[in-house]
């Protein structure tokens, strides 16, 4: 069974070496290891960096293109060679890299297709009281929208499986932590989580460049891939409320309207009009939604089984 460590790096000359002495040479039940990085249009040493340290794989990006295209660079390439199981894990040397066998395990046993790393966040130093309570409300808003277990939704340090990997398309190019765990849900990939140590922090991260900027990233993604794949669902929630209001307001005019007081209260007529009738259009849209995702699905599947024929 062969390994493929892929790390994404921008610039990273001064923290990959000590990412890459941390890799592990060996671990039970893999006969391979190789290690792949992304140079996502670097333009310090991070190359040579990598090359000094023999460097199975690099792939050059011409242009810095975001961790999300990277990331779906790296997952190409590792497919092209032959790859069984691929960790995906930050230059920065987050994350320890003893625990890449914790994450491969539940893959090599056959248990999931795809595993996250879970980060100590409420004791990790280097996070403010801030992010720490950030990071735990977005992956409790990870769990609600996707109908998964997932304890560190932001957590790059993740194993994929290769039929997992085969189904990835990223879409999003700001990041791809959070839409692969809804594509795997909606693809019915087996998801498991498994905790993990983290290093001191040697940088800060280059992705939240201000808080508020990933507050609003992380929101639009999360409402992008819930549209994608759960259109019907989503819809669906949006004509409820109106129709509810609309159901609502139209009780109210004939309460008044029986209490022979319906002439002062005309607009609660009209309001009821406009919003069944917002309510019914937008429950159209949710049946075309779905429409739309089956035919999606249909082609996902047909692009599934030309990349099994194509990384043959």
């Amino acid at each position: 069974m062969k390994l493929i460590i892929q790390i994404p790096c921008y610039n990273e000359e001064e923290c990959l070496a000590e990412t890459l002495k941390a890799l592990p040479k060996s671990i039970d039940g893999i006969d391979e290891i190789e290690v792949l990085i992304i140079n996502d249009g670097s333009t310090d040493k991070t190359v040579e960096v990598a090359k000094s340290f023999g460097v199975n794989h690099i792939v050059n990006l011409n242009k810095n293109s975001g961790l999300a295209r990277a990331f779906t660079a790296g997952l190409d390439k590792a497919l092209n060679e032959r790859a069984d199981i691929i960790v995906n894990t930050d230059a920065d040397n987050q994350y320890c890299a003893d625990d890449i066998e914790k994450l491969v395990k539940p893959i090599i046993e056959g248990k999931a297709d795809i595993v996250i790393g879970s980060r100590p966040v409420s004791s990790i130093k280097e996070f403010s009281l801030l992010k720490k309570l950030l990071q735990k409300l977005g992956s409790k808003v990870m769990r609600i929208i996707s109908s998964t277990k997932v304890e560190d939704a932001p957590s790059g340090f993740r194993a994929f499986s290769r039929n997992a990997a085969i189904q990835m398309n990223i879409f999003d190019k700001y990041t791809y932590t959070m839409e692969t765990i809804i594509q795997a849900q909606a693809k019915g990939l087996a998801i498991e989580c498994v905790p993990i140590r983290v290093n001191p922090e040697l940088r800060k991260s280059k992705l939240m460049k201000s808080m508020f900027e990933y507050i609003k990233r992380s929101a639009l993604t999360m409402i992008r891939m819930f549209i994608i794949y759960k259109p019907f669902k989503f819809f669906s929630i949006i004509s409820s409320i109106f129709i509810f209001l609309g159901l609502l307001l139209g009780a109210r005019f004939l309460w008044f309207y029986n209490s022979g007081e319906g002439a002062g209260h005309v607009q609660s007529l009209i309001l009821t009009a406009i919003c069944l009738i917002i309510g019914f259009q937008v429950a159209l849209i949710a049946v075309l939604a779905e429409l739309l995702s089956i035919n999606r699905k249909l082609l996902e599947d047909i692009q599934k089984r030309l990349k099994i024929k194509n990384y043959r």
